[in-house]
């Protein structure tokens, strides 16, 4: 099992610690609520060197890029950041990314799960034909996100960067906490606004930036956070997780992420996913709230009043936030429609749910 750069520092914090993706990560440190609402109103700081980066540079990296993924990379200039996904040729999905372009036609980053990383790095240079120069810098990249609505202002002392001035999707390459080619981006995956910095970890960097965080931070509140609040405030805004929500056997038709899929261009399973755009798709992946008291989790059935089943659940939890039980899950189209009532089957029980438009916090 794989460390990060970091993982002292949450074994010296007391975190849970627990293998996720190959590595020993930290789970939870105080309490997942807890932790979750001092993101949702204040700051935290992530952990997430496991996940993967590719950079990617030559005449035709754009190319590459543009046939391997269903998101149009030739709108990116330097400094914008995109959500994307890697379509198979089956109609599914190898895995979701974020497209960085560093330098425009030229040289882009790839941001992949970590879970992913050998099957995407794969995946991609099958279709390198033409010489595109890849790095895996997966393993040399230090990753911490740091979320929430005062983020950007508590750590603004440590860098010229102007994070506050940083837009959604954008990205800046500057020196932060003394450290120089810091990639500094408001790409957040927990809808708390924040940012996320990369940075390999040279003559102790890891440790220097950590310490200067927690320095400026600590007296105004901000807390390491552990992957399971990652999971439910991501769950709150209604953000995919690959593994749960979206997988090989799922299209970006049905998974709501259209918006990510240009016809403007050619790429792998296009056709499939142009039929299922004109002809409609015969489920959809929904948010839903329990009407019943019970909380939903991944693999549970979805059933029609009459017991029949019409889906299941991909993802679920009770909400600190909104102190209700929440989920997400693929069900027939029929029943994909706001306020449609579905029943989720826990253990021998049939409870009452509804369909609700996401993000389930507005």
């Amino acid at each position: 099992m794989k460390n990060t750069p970091f993982t002292h520092k949450h074994t010296a914090l007391g975190a849970k610690m627990a293998p996720f993706a190959g590595y020993n990560m930290p789970i939870s440190y105080t309490g997942i609520n807890e932790e979750h609402l001092t993101v949702r109103n204040n700051a935290g700081v992530f952990d997430v060197s496991h996940m993967g980066e590719f950079i990617l540079k030559g005449e035709h990296a754009l190319d590459l890029i543009q046939r391997v993924t269903t998101n149009d990379a030739s709108k990116l200039t330097v400094g914008k950041a995109q959500y994307s996904c890697l379509p198979n040729e089956e109609g599914g999905i190898v895995d979701d990314l974020l497209v960085y372009c560093i330098e425009e036609n030229n040289v882009y980053m790839l941001v992949v799960n970590a879970s992913n990383i050998e099957k995407d790095w794969n995946w991609i240079s099958k279709f390198n034909t033409k010489g595109v120069e890849m790095h895996n810098i997966s393993d040399k990249t230090c990753l911490l996100a740091i979320q929430g609505p005062n983020a950007a202002s508590i750590l603004q002392p440590l860098t010229t960067v102007e994070l506050v001035n940083l837009k959604y999707y954008t990205f800046a390459k500057g020196e932060f906490a003394g450290v120089p080619n810091v990639v500094i981006s408001a790409t957040g995956y927990t809808g708390a606004g924040g940012i996320e910095i990369y940075f390999e970890d040279k003559d102790g960097a890891a440790d220097k930036i950590w310490d200067a965080i927690f320095e400026v931070g600590g007296p105004k509140g901000l807390k390491p956070i552990g992957l399971a609040a990652r999971d439910t405030l991501r769950l709150e805004m209604g953000f995919c997780l690959y593994g749960n929500d979206i997988d090989d056997t799922t299209s970006p038709m049905e998974a709501g992420l259209g918006w990510i899929t240009k016809f403007t261009k050619e790429f792998t399973s296009r056709e499939k996913f142009e039929q299922q755009k004109a002809a409609g798709v015969t489920r959809k992946l929904v948010g839903f709230e329990m009407v019943d008291k019970g909380i939903p989790r991944h693999d549970y059935e979805i059933k029609d009043a009459s017991g029949q089943v019409i889906g299941k659940v991909t993802s679920g939890t009770q909400s600190p936030s909104m102190q209700k039980a929440i989920g997400l899950g693929y069900v027939n189209t029929e029943f994909a429609a706001q306020d449609s009532e579905i029943f989720i089957a826990v253990r021998d029980k049939l409870l009452k749910a509804k369909v609700v438009k996401v993000p389930f916090l507005s």
